[in-house]
């Protein structure tokens, strides 16, 4: 008979390497960002391609596979031994920390910084990144209330087959177990971070997929370590992460001017010394070149000679 354990470290091990394996790798033909400017046309692959396809039965087929070992493989990493290593014990938790709501803090953090110091590629990744995490964390939570499976702790891990339609909305956090938020939050800013460094730093791939996605396969470990996931949970909420950040990337890049953007992207800021800071937003309203004059906010004021200087 199998040996459980080769099992779960198997399902990681796939968790981790079917997303870099089967995404797009034309996203890195896509041209690098030159000198801090947004995009000036649409470029790369198709929004959705071949390798796409290849991706989603890919992690079909994990997500079918895992549901009937579910059992066997929440037995397995609820072992006594495992369960009693302190260090596996605070490990988990601070990766379930990492996933959420800490890649929501990260990617506001970039962004932010990036804007600070017009870092145009570390804008990107914050903005892009936050909004791979939002995308696929609202389709993981509309699929946790419509299906309504049960976590594993409801039933002491004896029922893996517990769904039913609707009772997520109404049953609270008990019957939200299929997908797994979680996995899908650090699979989404995986493929985000991973798609997006890729496109000013291609040789790099090499080091930062297996990072991303073997850190989002140990998100998905630990939330099966805390008996709140099956096994399948965490290989759906693999799937959709990996698909938002491969697709919301691909789209910014390819529709520079969508709303998103035309918002967030234009803010300025500059800095000089003694001379304060100031903030100011530039907006493009449609195609047609109307906007919205800049607001300067300086602060703080200094002297005459200064402010008449910057008139």
């Amino acid at each position: 008979m199998t040996n459980p354990r080769l099992m779960l470290i198997a399902f990681g091990l796939g968790c981790m390497l079917v997303p870099p394996c089967g995404a797009s790798a034309q996203d890195a033909q896509s041209p690098p960002v030159r000198g801090g400017t947004r995009d000036s046309a649409p470029a790369g692959p198709s929004f959705f391609s071949s390798r796409d396809a290849l991706l989603a039965g890919s992690f079909t087929g994990l997500t079918l596979a895992m549901l009937p070992l579910d059992r066997r493989l929440a037995h397995a990493v609820r072992d006594s031994a495992m369960q009693a290593n302190r260090f596996v014990a605070h490990a988990s938790r601070g990766m379930e920390i990492l996933a959420d709501p800490g890649s929501i803090l990260i990617g506001a953090s970039l962004y932010g910084v990036g804007r600070l110091t017009g870092w145009r590629e570390v804008t990107d990744l914050g903005l892009h990144g936050t909004e791979a995490i939002a995308v696929a964390g609202g389709v993981a939570s509309l699929l946790k209330g419509v299906m309504g499976r049960a976590r594993p702790y409801v039933s002491r891990d004896t029922n893996p087959g517990d769904f039913r339609f609707g009772r997520g909305f109404s049953g609270g956090s008990r019957y939200q177990s299929f997908p797994s938020g979680h996995t899908t939050v650090a699979f989404a800013a995986a493929a985000a971070v991973t798609t997006e460094s890729r496109r000013w730093w291609p040789t790099g791939t090499c080091i930062v997929a297996p990072v991303m996605y073997g850190g989002a396969a140990l998100v998905g470990l630990s939330r099966m370590y805390h008996d709140a996931h099956w096994a399948s949970d965490v290989a759906l909420g693999a799937g959709i992460g990996t698909f938002a950040g491969l697709h919301v990337v691909r789209y910014a890049h390819q529709h520079p001017d969508n709303a998103v953007s035309r918002v967030l992207l234009p803010m300025h800021v500059m800095r000089a010394e003694g001379r304060g800071t100031t903030v100011w937003w530039s907006l493009d309203v449609g195609r047609s070149g109307v906007g919205i004059p800049e607001v300067g906010v300086p602060r703080p004021a200094t002297s005459r000679a200064t402010r008449e200087g910057s008139e």
